[in-house]
Parts: C-alpha cells; structure tokens; sequence
C-alpha cells in the first residue's frame, strides 16, 4: 500500500491494537485494493468478508484464508440462491465478533464508480445482531470511509476516514425513517413489527449515516467533479493543499451546493460555469490548482514550499534513477498494460495484483544474473543496484508527475484571471447561503 499509493492521510477515531468484536463498514471503489487498504490501516488484527466467487480465483484462495476471509455468497452471483444460504457464514461470524475478532464488511454490496455511495445492505446489522445473540457482551461498529484524488492511478493519493464507534447495544428497537430492506434477498425479510427487524433496520441506517457524513456525495459525476474543483480551490486558499482539507471542505460544499439548488440554481451553474473553464485551461497547459495558488501566494496564506533536502536527494539518487528507468521499464509498462482490458473498478486491483507478481520476479532474474555475468565484487554491485534503483526511480517517477510544466506569462496570467473569476463565483454563492 505504502508503495502503490504515494500518499496515504488518515483521519477520525482510528481503531487501536486492542480493538475487539467489531463490525467495520467502508464504501466500496476498487474491488480488492479497498479491504486492503483499511486492513493495513487498522492497527487490530480484521477478517474481511468477501464474495464467495472470489475463492475461485486461482492463487486467491490461499491468500483469502490466510487473511481470515469469509465467503458470502450473493444474488448477483448465484441467482438461484436460496434462503439461509449464508447460514453458515453468519454462525461462524457470529462466533468471531462473541469471541472478540473483528470483521471488516462492504454493505453496499459491490466495488462501483457512481458518484454516491449506494443504498447499503442490511447483513453488517444482521452480524452485529447474531454475534449479541450468540453472547457476545458489547459489539461495535464503526464506518472507515476511502477517498482518493485519482483512485486509478499508481503514486495516487489515499485518504482513510474513521467514523464514530457505536455500540450495538444502544440502538433503538423503533424503525428509523426509510427503508434499507432488500427485497430482492430473502435472507433479507421484512417485518416491520420484529423488534429485532426495528434494530437491524435501525442500525444499517445508522451505518448509512455515518458513511455519509464522511463521504463527498453528489447526485451526478458532473456535481460530484465540481464539488472536488470548488474544494480544491477553496483547501489551497486556506493554504491546506492535503487530501484532508480537501475532504473536510468538500463535505461543506456539498451541503452549500445541495441548499443552493433549491435557492439559486442559476447562481450554481455560473460557478459550474466558471470553475469548470479555469480547469479546462489547466488541463491544456498540464497544470494543477496547487501551482497557480502557489506561485499567487501573496494574496492568501502562504503554501508550504517544496522541500530543498528532497531536491537535494533526488539529485543524489539521480544515476540510480536513471538505472531504475531503464532496467525495470518493461515490468513498468506490463501492469498497466493488463489494467487496460479489465472492469473500471478492479484497475488498481489489476495493476498491484499484477505488480506483486511481476516487479519479484523481474528483481530476482536481475540479480541472478548480476551473479552469473558479473564477477565478484561487481556482481554483489549490479545486486544491489537491481534492487534499490526501482526505489529511486519511483522518487524521480513522483517529481515528474508533480512537476509544474513551464508555460508563458500570458497563459499563467490568464490562468489568474479565470481563477479570480471563479473564485468571485465561490463567493457569491457563499454569500447567498442562509446564515
């Protein structure tokens, strides 16, 4: 994780080391990389619940049970699914939280790329449920939330949210407002007058909520990427450039877009407008915001300059680099290559699956043949520069792509212009907010 993603924040009531009998519920972008990634965040030992069609996978298996995983069979997966399929499952769940595990579950029941999180499944409440009945004294449970900035790409940025722990024990038995049944599933009845349906009703809700609350929401992928654009305007200005502030501003833009719409929805189309020319204009010249707010500095907060002693380094590094980029470029290439025919939400899953297996391997045959061509003590130097370059070109690979292209003083000027002009838009709109 610490090599796929470049960044990874963390924010919220993370879970501490001796955690004990809770559910984790977390939205669901990236097929595998996502239970990873909260796995390796969490400092308590977690046992994920996966898709049952995941053991097929050849190699999967081993990986799956080593990590505690439990099966769940799905409708989507085996339409003639019948009920109480997931008996066994749930028992041995059950079993895990009473005994103080932990389990880590997707409730929306599927990885997607929709711009909301989708309506949630009530089987995370229905554990918490069985594990009470099967003794266990205070299970919990709490959301862990993912962005990222580019949830696609390798050296991208993560950001893991942990909600509030809430104890099962203190839901309410009364039915909340709405319906998260699935009446598709018949593990999934419907009885509104079961005290124990009122309490797994009620607490999915609770689920949603908490997700919610940590999460940037939009009806639409357009709302959604303006949404991101006025947060990522507004986080730099307060000279915060990090995925956090990104994220706690986003949520108040959201709130502010949603309060809008009802109350000017011209006034939202003109920052639309606005906001999307001036990042249509950095997109042609290959900037980022982040450069235009910091080469304007003087009018705001000033952001945090790059860092002379990593310049210094990747100097240094600068003829391993190179080596990297050269012996590891087919290896490189190969991931991304295989990501490209695959389904838009296992891209990451693909390009790491593929990387565990290839970047070995290529390292080993490297120094194999360090030894074999080479004579001592050179052949014990080519080792060593077969292993350490890939790490500084992966430093070099991270300049590139944070670099700041140079463009003309016309076209940085007219950048300012289009940045001033929405950002009037931002603050127009802020001010028609009800106080």
């Amino acid at each position: 994780m610490r090599l796929y993603f470049r960044d990874i924040e963390r924010v919220g009531e993370t879970p501490t080391a001796a955690t004990r009998g809770r559910v984790f519920v977390s939205n669901h972008y990236n097929a595998l990389i996502d239970p990873i990634l909260v796995l390796t965040d969490a400092p308590c030992e977690i046992s994920p619940i996966a898709k049952s069609t995941l053991w097929d996978v050849p190699g999967l298996r081993w990986l799956l049970d080593r990590a505690g995983a439990v099966p769940i069979i799905r409708r989507k997966d085996a339409p003639d699914k019948q009920t109480g399929a997931n008996d066994v499952a749930f028992d041995r769940i059950a079993q895990h939280l009473a005994t103080g595990g932990n389990i880590l579950i997707f409730p929306e029941g599927t990885s997607h790329s929709e711009p909301q999180l989708a309506p949630l499944k009530s089987g995370a409440a229905r554990m918490l449920l069985a594990a009470e009945k099967a003794g266990a004294p205070d299970v919990t449970f709490q959301a862990a939330a993912l962005e990222f900035d580019a949830r696609d790409d390798f050296r991208s940025r993560a950001l893991v949210l942990w909600g509030p722990v809430r104890r099962f024990a203190d839901v309410a038995s009364e039915p909340p407002a709405g319906d998260h049944d699935d009446p598709d599933d018949p593990d999934d009845p419907d009885d509104p007058d079961d005290p124990d349906e009122a309490r797994v009703r009620a607490a999915t809700a609770q689920m949603d909520a908490d997700l919610r609350e940590l999460l940037v929401d939009a009806d639409t992928h357009d709302e959604r990427r303006l949404i991101a654009h006025v947060a990522e305007i507004l986080a730099h200005d307060s000279g915060d450039p990090s995925l956090q502030g990104w994220s706690n501003i986003g949520r108040q833009v959201e709130l502010a877009s949603r309060t809008l719409r009802t109350v000017d929805p011209e006034l939202v189309a003109r920052v639309g407008e606005r906001v999307g020319a001036y990042f249509a204009e950095l997109a042609r010249l290959g900037l980022r915001d982040l450069d235009v707010a910091r080469a304007d500095g003087a009018s705001r907060r000033e952001l945090p300059p790059p860092s002379w002693t990593g310049q210094l380094r990747r100097i240094a590094i600068a003829p391993l680099a190179a080596t990297g980029f050269v012996l590891y470029a087919i290896p490189y290439v190969i991931p991304r290559y295989l990501a490209r025919k695959t389904d838009p939400d296992a891209i990451s899953t693909i390009k790491l699956g593929a990387a565990l297996v290839i970047y070995p391997l290529w390292a080993a045959g490297l120094v194999t043949a360090s030894f074999v061509l080479l004579p001592m003590p050179l052949s014990l130097v080519g080792a060593i520069v077969a292993v350490a370059s890939p790490f500084a070109a992966l430093e070099w690979l991270d300049r590139y792509w944070l670099r700041s292209p140079q463009v003309s003083d016309d076209d940085r000027a007219g950048l300012a212009r289009l940045r001033v002009a929405a950002i009037a838009a931002i603050d127009e709109a802020r001010a028609k907010l009800p106080s």
